[in-house]
């Protein structure tokens, strides 16, 4: 018997070959014929078609089909397993028996085998997918597990009394022949290599592909077809999907061995980690049939940390490479003095957009290669580096005589606002900490634009606003704002080619600077009396509502706390009760935590009224009532810009202490 099952083994590695003749080549170079095995008709058929051309198999396949038709159908073989049972319980339980009995039983046991893995064999076969070729599976399957119930029933007997074939242990010769069907169909897979391959540009991604494809057709042929030709405790797709895993894994290990090209590792990792576990074991047919934790890794942990290591140190290259040619190029049409190009009216760079599809690129391509999330930093470490050199490039070129850099500077600022937005929407691949030094290099990108178009009008913005506190501007003689908006309507023209939300923040930033030299010149007035303030107070008001009628029109609606702060100072200027004027002041500064004491001071110098007492009790009450440093963090910075005299910081330490 052990010897029948080893030929059956051989049979089946020998299945080409037996196709073509029968004739074999040992190592010595002798031919010798395969032993002749009782086969049924009908398998001996399907070996016929599979070695005939394939312009003749379909003509043959639907003459046997008609011969099978004819023919009357054959003893299924869970019944011819059946009666050998029946007949060896039957032969020893005798006192005695024949041995030829004996004999002619263990040939017909023999037989019986060869036709149940030739069945197995056929799992796969084209015509296996017939309910004729399917049902004799099942019988095949239900044979098998027969003679293992056998083999239990024998296993406390005496020796002397068991058949010499038993333990016949079919099920274990039946998991031996999947495992030598699964090598052999992952070989051919790879020798066959099928036209999909052909776009491939190596052979070791061409031999990837194939073996893994042949795993994913195979695992669903199982769930599909074979899986109900087994009892479920057998659980025969996991059985296949243990097979397949390890012997696939076996191939890739073999073809990692000796080394891999950069771009062949990207792709076996691409199967490793991503491919394999997720599409093929996670296909809608398969997903959760398969015990996917049992079978865990291609790859052993080693040789895919080798693996991922060496991936993760040329995508890091190349992404410093890429990152540094992008701003190479950015940098030789500014110097190309031509001015960039307009898109729907406003200057366009395309820079922002190729860093944005890079960093995509290489995220997308790293969530499909590597498993460990935390490795993410290796791919975008280097972009506060390039966001810092893009700053300074900048600005360098911002110092030169260029007849673009108006152009340049417009389209750059369109850049910034694409790759911030970019970075604080991208919540993968970016550390918290690397993100807000990004962003911050980004902010002193848009600075440096933003001063290139407000410092050259900061000299008339200075000059317009030094008839504040005159007479003529408090009675309205002289309208000091209308006359500096009019001049600002003339030089906004030259950023109607700004793209418009840019221009947008540009004109906040304007506005923020109007007014914070509007305050600046509030705080070095002269005018003491309480009429001269009260007028004072009202042309602010006036002043306030036109600054934030202009710049809304604009878009600044954001800004109006500009508006409102100004209404606040000229409230403190009219009032000339000290509790009025407290609370005024303790409202600015919760609102304005950046109001600092030297600033309290400064405003309280305006007011002539106050004792010494009420202006020491509304400080301390400023200090007592400000909100906590975590409750600021949002509130807007404008008073930190507005420098106070170092002898009114010392008189107002002074001034607390007493």
């Amino acid at each position: 018997m052990i010897l029948g099952v080893r030929r059956i083994l051989r049979l089946c590695e020998c299945e080409q070959i037996r196709g073509a003749g029968g004739v074999e080549e040992n190592p010595g170079g002798a031919k010798r014929r395969m032993p002749k095995l009782r086969i049924p008709a009908k398998i001996w058929n399907n070996q016929k078609v599979k070695n005939q051309p394939a312009d003749d198999q379909l003509d043959c396949t639907q003459q046997q089909e008609e011969q099978l038709e004819e023919t009357q159908p054959e003893e299924r073989l869970e019944e011819v397993s059946r009666r050998l049972i029946l007949r060896e319980e039957d032969l020893f339980g005798k006192d005695s028996h024949c041995e030829e009995e004996e004999d002619q039983l263990q040939q017909d046991f023999e037989g019986l085998s060869v036709q149940i893995w030739m069945a197995i064999h056929e799992s796969f076969s084209p015509l296996t997918s017939s309910a004729e070729a399917l049902e004799s599976l099942r019988s095949a399957v239900t044979s098998i597990l027969q003679q293992e119930v056998q083999d239990q029933r024998w296993r406390d007997s005496p020796k002397e009394q068991v058949p010499v074939w038993r333990p016949q242990r079919w099920f274990s010769t039946h998991n031996q022949l999947l495992q030598k069907m699964v090598e052999s169909r992952l070989s051919r897979a790879v020798e066959e290599n099928s036209r999909e391959t052909d776009q491939l540009s190596s052979v070791v991604k061409k031999q990837v592909r194939c073996m893994g494809k042949r795993v994913e057709e195979d695992l669903l042929i199982v769930v599909r077809k074979l899986k109900g030709c087994y009892p479920a405790k057998v659980d025969i797709l996991n059985v296949y999907a243990g097979l397949y895993h390890r012997t696939f894994s076996a191939r890739l290990a073999e073809l990692t061995s000796s080394g891999l090209e950069t771009d062949d590792c990207s792709y076996l990792l691409f199967w490793v980690n991503h491919y394999y576990p997720q599409e093929i074991l996670k296909h809608k047919e398969l997903d959760g049939q398969i015990k996917t934790a049992c079978l865990g890794s291609l790859l052993l942990k080693d040789a895919l940390t080798q693996l991922e290591e060496q991936y993760l140190t040329h995508r890091q290259e190349k992404v410093n490479l890429w990152l540094n040619a992008i701003l190479m190029k950015e940098q030789e049409s500014w110097l190309s003095e031509n001015a960039p190009e307009l898109i729907d009216s406003y200057y366009f760079s395309p820079l922002a957009i190729d860093v944005i599809q890079l960093i995509n690129g290489s995220l997308t391509e790293f969530n499909q290669t590597i498993k460990n999330r935390n490795k993410l930093v290796r791919i975008t470490v280097h972009l506060e580096n390039f966001f810092s050199s893009y700053k300074k490039c900048l600005e360098d070129f911002m110092k030169g005589n260029h007849s673009n850099t108006h152009s340049v500077v417009k389209a750059q600022l369109v850049c910034e606002q694409q790759l911030s937005e970019y970075l604080s929407r991208q919540t993968e691949g970016l550390s918290e900490e690397l993100r807000r030094r990004c962003l911050d290099s980004l902010a002193a990108l848009r600075d440096c634009g933003y001063r290139y178009f407000t410092c050259p009008l900061q000299d008339q913005i200075k000059v317009r606003l030094s008839q504040l506190w005159t007479p003529v501007w408090v009675d309205g003689s002289l309208p000091v704002v209308d006359l500096l908006l009019d001049f600002l309507n003339q030089q906004l023209v030259d950023i109607t080619d700004l793209k418009p939300t840019c221009r947008q923040s540009l004109l906040c930033v304007l506005y923020h600077d109007v007014v914070l030299q509007y305050v600046k010149k509030m705080m070095k007035m002269k005018m003491r009396s309480k009429k001269q303030q009260g007028a004072g107070a009202q042309r602010m008001n006036e002043d306030a509502q036109k600054l934030d009628c202009f710049f809304k029109e604009e878009g600044c609606a954001e800004t109006s706390w500009l508006c409102e702060m100004l209404c606040i100072l000229a409230e403190i200027l009219r009032l000339q009760d000290p509790a009025s004027i407290q609370l005024e002041i303790v409202n600015l500064a919760r609102s304005f935590p950046d109001l600092s004491g030297a600033h309290v001071s400064e405003l309280l110098s305006l007011k002539t009224g106050l004792s010494a007492a009420d202006v020491r009790s509304i400080r301390q009450s400023v200090e007592e009532n400000r909100l906590l440093v975590d409750s600021t963090n949002h509130s807007p910075q404008f008073f930190s810009r507005i420098k106070v005299k170092w002898i009114n910081n010392k008189i107002n330490q002074i001034g607390l202490k007493t």
